[in-house]
């Protein structure tokens, strides 16, 4: 099957009207000049590697639109997977957390986000999207571990981060900026929400014992079975250093420039939401990605909250790029796939698996068509050649 003249996007460089061969659910040959009888014509369309996302915050409010209304794990999952498929994500990672403190704790349990963990993995073959596992280990919440390591062993989980949701450090160190943050989210007082966050610093001291301890335990765990491991949050030098020398090779969402830097200076790749970029700041108040990107900090984009801001936050950062679009679209395609050891994917180039979404870049972007290992998964009618018979040959 071919797709001809398209603005194809290589790591380094556009091929313009190029195509591109798709056989066994592989790229089987590319072209600098378009082809005749082209099975899919794109007209000078953006032809880009399928997205990677090491880090999607979704299915929880799938699963349960709003508090207490549970739907069923497969529906929520199904919704999701055609939610990033119209993104142009063809590999998401899952983020599921380990946290019954938090705002949506009743569904951060461990028997909660076990279940939904295994569900993830039962309904792959029947989903759209090529879906992994992000487990969010919370190392105030040791009590995780036993069951965190039972998914390692199943082989159930693909990525873990360390994450420390702390009040007065990591994401949330401005503590009056939590504090009415948390007031006006519950309408309190800010005198009642600043006795809520000194009652979860106590919470931690209490209940989280020898930090240090379920860090090391649950990091060695992970290089036993060759799971990557991402710190989360990181705010200083010396949470960087720490968390490195215990094996993480990603900073997701470092919230400082000094802890992106630091970072960079390890060996470590530097992940922040495309929400925030395509905004140019974050909600929280910590590091703009568009400041890291400009600072040259900048390697990876996950969609964190909203896959939709994937394309337009590529499109955004093309325009100060050194590299132009080749190298903003790294930061979402083979920066990720190199950094969770996907040797298979995140590229343009033959031999790899036919992942590839077709866009263009008016207004904010728009994604009009998806390919996952060669299939179709998304269309949005705009390219009238793209038919069923297309389909069956691929």
């Amino acid at each position: 099957m071919w797709l001809s003249d398209f603005h194809i996007v290589l790591p380094d460089r556009v091929i313009e009207h190029g195509a591109l061969r798709i056989a066994g659910g592989l790229i089987a040959e590319l072209s600098e000049t378009p082809v005749a009888h082209a099975d899919v014509v794109g007209n000078g369309l953006l032809l880009m590697p399928g997205l990677i996302d090491m880090h999607g915050d979704m299915i929880e409010r799938e699963i349960e639109p709003r508090p207490g209304v549970r739907m069923p794990m497969e529906l929520g999952l199904r919704d999701l997977d055609r939610r990033l498929a119209t993104a142009g994500i063809t590999t998401a990672y899952a983020a599921l957390s380990f946290s019954p403190g938090s705002t949506y704790g009743h569904m951060r349990s461990p028997d909660v986000t076990r279940e939904m963990i295994r569900a993830v993995r039962a309904c792959r073959d029947i989903l759209l999207v090529d879906h992994r596992v992000h487990a969010r280990f919370e190392v105030t919440f040791p009590a995780a571990l036993s069951v965190v390591k039972e998914l390692i062993a199943e082989g159930a989980v693909d990525l873990v981060s360390l994450c420390d949701h702390t009040p007065g450090q990591g994401q949330y160190r401005d503590l009056d900026l939590q504090a009415a943050n948390l007031a006006k989210s519950k309408g309190i007082s800010l005198e009642q929400a600043a006795k809520v966050l000194q009652e979860r610093i106590r919470e931690r001291q209490e209940t989280g014992g020898d930090l240090t301890v379920t860090l090391r335990a649950i990091a060695q765990y992970c290089a036993l079975h060759g799971v990557p491991v991402a710190s989360h949050d990181d705010d200083t030098a010396q949470k960087v250093a720490l968390m490195q020398g215990l094996g993480a090779n990603i900073s997701e969402f470092p919230v400082t420039a000094e802890a992106a830097r630091a970072a960079r200076a390890r060996g470590m790749v530097n992940a922040m939401g495309a929400p925030n970029a395509l905004r140019g700041k974050s909600y929280s108040g910590n590091l703009s990605a568009r400041e890291a990107h400009g600072l040259g900090l900048l390697d990876l984009l996950a969609a964190d909250y909203h896959p939709s801001a994937m394309l337009p936050a590529i499109l955004v950062l093309a325009a100060t790029d050194p590299r132009g679009l080749p190298g903003a679209t790294r930061l979402a395609t083979i920066n990720p796939a190199r950094a969770l050891g996907l040797a298979d994917r995140g590229d343009i180039r033959v031999g790899q698996r036919a992942d590839l979404l077709i866009a263009d870049d008016r207004g904010v972007g728009h994604v009009r068509a998806t390919y996952c290992s060669g299939k179709l998964i998304y269309s949005d009618g705009s390219i009238g050649a793209i038919t069923a018979a297309h389909i069956m040959n691929m």
